[in-house]
């Protein structure tokens, strides 16, 4: 194709980088999937809820994604990158609820389906804003495949999976103690609520024994449900209380004679070994109801205030009602004594209220069953999820076989409406697809389905389930999900096992699990902290592919990560640096591309292209194994010192050569160089990388369609690497030389260097001027004393110093040197006998540091001879 060369801005703008090109991909079918000629790849969107902006978390997760199926399509594959929304049934109900407040009515006032339509209004709003932040942030994403959780496709799915697990009997509907948020009225699951630890009190109450007048001590930590209590409890072979079983105490908080009575379920090292029993408020006295027969009254509201049963009490807040009894019981002398008490209390994750252990009518599924074909399946390989880092199988799995049954049913109008009508007249349930078309005679439940039971369809439902599709077919099971390790318990077990009965497979085959983002005091961020960070607001300022830059590369799987602005600010200057070598190599170009001769490669042409190899293996295999942190170190280090601090700068000679074939491929090298760090650097910087890549000669009419570099396999030594390494090692210490000791650049010195024995260290005529060319140090045996010596990685520098060398000075810097070495020698000799590290570890990062090891023990010998010949010296 045709390249015209255009300006590149003197310095890096990501403001104008970054803008105006995202849609053309999208308007262009980038990221639309389809090619049958290809193989296919899919991962799925962890939907976000439409409550609200995106932050820092889904920035991270979705770049994640983003970074995965970008390397993908640069490897040749057909990659799906399923879009979509959450419905977020309590979260947007509440949001709802709240502009409404604002507005001075409530969903009462107008009704369910008014209130939906505006629920449906508020979902179009937030939807626009969430694809707006998903463009900042340059996903890929395949928007002709969005879904929705609440969608007609969806719904049909939602409702095919309730009638046949009640059909199958894996779900049914029962009373039983849930969790109730007073606030949002409804019903949560158990993972629903976070438990905190909060100061209150154990309160110690008398109960007279009507028969005989003695009188019971019982503690409760909830006075306010004593209105509801059914009856008093003792073991059967506790001593203290074997002549009263059978007879009855007054109840303080109304009078009522409650019966006595023995369970060995009772803790008699606990307390008193006396406890009072409320079936409908808490679930271990439910049990005992349930053995016994007793009845089960609600003594409170679903918002949380006492109804009749609480008498003159009734109507108050349940926490109000708790401190007025309490008042009332101490005037009356019922209080026995009150202690200080900390215990855990279980929170709302949605509203952040005070859960109530709450009697209630609900829908529940039977979990075990479904559980355990997902762990049966978890022991076949070819079946089973695989869990990058590991370990979060162990922690996935022990869930599973822990399992309690799963309350779907939400007291809420927006969600999925549970498929069950009743007959006004028979009382008959009907479960089933469609509506009884008979309003007259049967009665829809009011509730609707939790949304994670929609969204645990989201990996085979998004692909047209339950219909046959072409997408179902070629797509289905995904190859990845990636998500926070904080919602394996919610959505991926919920995944797995809806996937297993609906599909009888896996619904993916990996899941890369990443922490949470946290703040620069490691605290977790919220909105009571105040410590939250809108991903939008760093974009404006540092650029999206700098932020993505920093959250990819700056965390292993599985760990949580810290927001540094210092590393954001790296990843900008990385950036930059990018940048101005791109320019740089620019400026040497014509419309033409360029190509090198390998007749005509230098050592050092040689040394860059064989380095690539070497980067482009490590990075590929790195990000086949999902470490991107490791990716984002190579390619720093490579781009940073390797091509720009050192090939860009031995190539400014050979630009200038008066011979053109070495010329023409020095120009060859660096645009070869560069185009391929553009390509291993897209999936984490798309804008920047694509706005390079169209500044340069190109052959696609997008970095977006490019491939993913191949081996350039240039026959390049371990001798030639050892001799260009011991090069530019030279180069580095004759260079801190001069600045230590205050000389000008282009002062020339004279320099030799030998082995761990004193012989002299053999250098090409080629490398010997290029580090008389690049540092002005030329070589020539040095004998005297007075003269500087420097460690290399396997050589020792001897620089002629004359006067200007301080013996003391040089014993203490080669002192300080010898310590750090035995203190790394020590580091990485205990990382190397953690059979945990080298047996878990990736195979190069193991490799790495063995070689680190050696390195350094070498390194320790010669500064150690280096001492030596300084202490000799003193003495002399």
């Amino acid at each position: 194709m045709v390249w015209r060369k255009r300006t590149m801005e003197p310095k890096y703008d990501h403001l104008k980088v970054e803008s105006n090109i995202y849609d053309q991909w999208v308007n262009k079918g980038y990221f639309t999937a389809g090619d049958v000629s290809k193989h296919p790849y899919c991962i799925v969107i962890p939907p976000p809820n439409v409550t609200g902006k995106l932050h820092l978390g889904h920035a991270w997760d979705t770049t994640l994604q983003d970074i995965i199926c970008r390397y993908k399509r640069l490897r040749g594959y057909d990659v799906l990158w399923v879009s979509g929304m959450d419905h977020a049934g309590i979260a947007t109900q509440a949001k709802v609820d709240a502009r409404l407040k604002d507005e001075g009515i409530s969903r009462y006032d107008i009704g369910r389906e008014k209130f939906l339509d505006r629920a449906w209004e508020w979902k179009e709003e937030y939807a626009a804003t969430i694809r707006k932040q998903w463009a900042k942030l340059g996903l890929s994403l395949d928007y002709s495949r969005e879904r929705f959780t609440l969608d007609e496709g969806l719904s049909k799915a939602v409702r095919k999976v309730f009638v046949d697990l009640y059909n199958d009997g894996l779900i049914y509907q029962g009373e039983r103690i849930i969790n109730w948020d007073p606030e949002a009225k409804t019903a949560l699951s158990n993972i629903e609520v976070e438990h905190k630890e909060i100061p209150g009190h154990m309160y110690y109450f008398k109960y007279k024994v009507v028969e005989t007048g003695q009188e019971l001590v019982i503690a409760t930590t909830r006075p306010e449900t004593m209105f509801a209590d059914q009856a008093i409890f003792v073991h059967p072979d506790d001593d203290r209380y074997k002549d009263i079983v059978g007879l009855h105490a007054i109840n303080p908080a109304n009078g009522d004679a409650l019966p006595i009575m023995a369970d060995d379920y009772i803790d008699m090292d606990f307390g008193t070994a006396v406890m009072k029993c409320t079936p409908a408020h808490d679930p271990n006295d439910f049990m005992l109801a349930k053995k016994y027969n007793l009845p089960m009254p609600i003594c409170m509201n679903p918002d949380g205030t006492m109804n009749e049963m609480a008498h003159k009490y009734a109507g108050m807040d349940r926490f109000e009602c708790r401190e007025a009894l309490v008042k009332d019981f101490e005037a009356a002398g019922v209080v026995d004594h009150i202690e200080e008490h900390v215990h855990p209390v279980g929170h709302s994750q949605r509203t952040g209220v005070i859960v109530e252990p709450y009697l209630s009518k609900q829908w529940f599924v039977k979990m075990k069953p479904l559980a355990d074909e997902v762990l049966k399946n978890q022991k076949i390989e070819d079946q089973k999820i695989s869990f990058v880092p590991s370990r979060f199988e162990k922690t996935f799995e022990q869930w599973l076989e822990n399992i309690e049954d799963w309350c779907i049913s939400r007291q809420l109008w927006w969600g999925h409406r549970i498929p069950a009508w009743t007959n006004k007249d028979t009382g008959e349930l009907y479960v089933g697809m469609e509506d009884p078309q008979d309003p007259e005679n049967w009665i829809q439940d009011e509730d609707v389905l939790d949304t994670w039971f929609s969204s645990a369809l989201w990996p085979f439902s998004t692909l047209g389930w339950p219909e046959d599709t072409a997408d179902l077919e070629r797509y289905f099971p995904n190859d990845c999900l990636v998500t926070g390790y904080d919602i394996i318990f919610f959505w991926v077990a919920r995944m797995a096992f809806q996937t297993r009965y609906c599909m009888k497979n896996r619904p993916f085959k990996d899941v890369l699990i990443h922490g949470l983002v946290r703040d620069p005091q490691g605290r977790k961020m919220s909105k009571s902290l105040g410590n939250g960070i809108d991903p939008m607001d760093v974009i404006q300022d540092k650029g999206a592919d700098a932020l993505r830059f920093f959250l990819t590369t700056n965390s292993t799987p599985g760990l949580d990560l810290r927001f540094d602005e210092k590393k954001l600010d790296s990843a900008w200057n990385f950036i930059n640096k990018i940048w101005n070598a791109a320019r740089f190599v620019q400026m040497q170009l014509n419309e033409d591309i360029p190509h090198f001769d390998f007749d005509h490669l230098s050592e050092v042409d040689k040394w860059i292209l064989d380095r690539f190899d070497q980067v482009l293996e490590n990075v590929t295999g790195n990000m086949e194994r999902y470490e991107f942190a490791i990716v984002g170190n190579e390619l720093y280090n490579f781009v940073w010192d390797d091509f720009c601090s050192w090939y860009i700068e031995l190539s400014k000679a050979s630009l200038y050569s008066e011979d053109p074939n070495i010329v023409a491929t020095t120009k060859g090298v660096l645009y070869t160089v560069l185009m391929n760090i553009c390509k291993l650097l897209h999936p984490f910087m798309p804008f920047v990388t694509e706005e390079i890549y169209l500044s340069l000669p190109h052959t696609a009419e997008s970095i977006n369609l490019e491939t993913w570099p191949t081996p350039i396999r240039i026959d390049f030594s371990h001798h030639d690497r050892q001799s260009v390494s011991l090069a530019l090692s030279i180069i580095t210490k004759v260079r801190e030389i001069k600045q230590e000791y205050n000389l000008k650049p282009s002062e020339s010195l004279s320099i030799d260097v030998v082995d761990e024995n004193g012989a002299p260290k053999s250098l090409s005529d080629y490398y010997r001027k290029m580090i008389d060319r690049m540092c002005h140090a030329s070589f020539e045996t040095i004998k005297d004393e007075d003269v500087l010596t420097r460690t290399l990685d396997s050589a020792v520098l001897k620089v002629r110093m004359g006067d200007l060398v301080n013996l003391e000075e040089e014993q203490a810097k080669l002192e300080k040197e010898i310590d750090h070495l035995r203190k790394e020698i020590q580091r990485a000799e205990g990382m190397l006998n953690n059979q945990n590290f080298v047996s878990k570890a990736p195979k190069a990062k193991v490799d790495q540091e063995r070689n680190k090891l050696e390195m350094y023990k070498e390194k320790l010998s010669l500064t150690q001879t280096s001492l030596d010949d300084v202490l000799s010296k003193l003495k002399s």
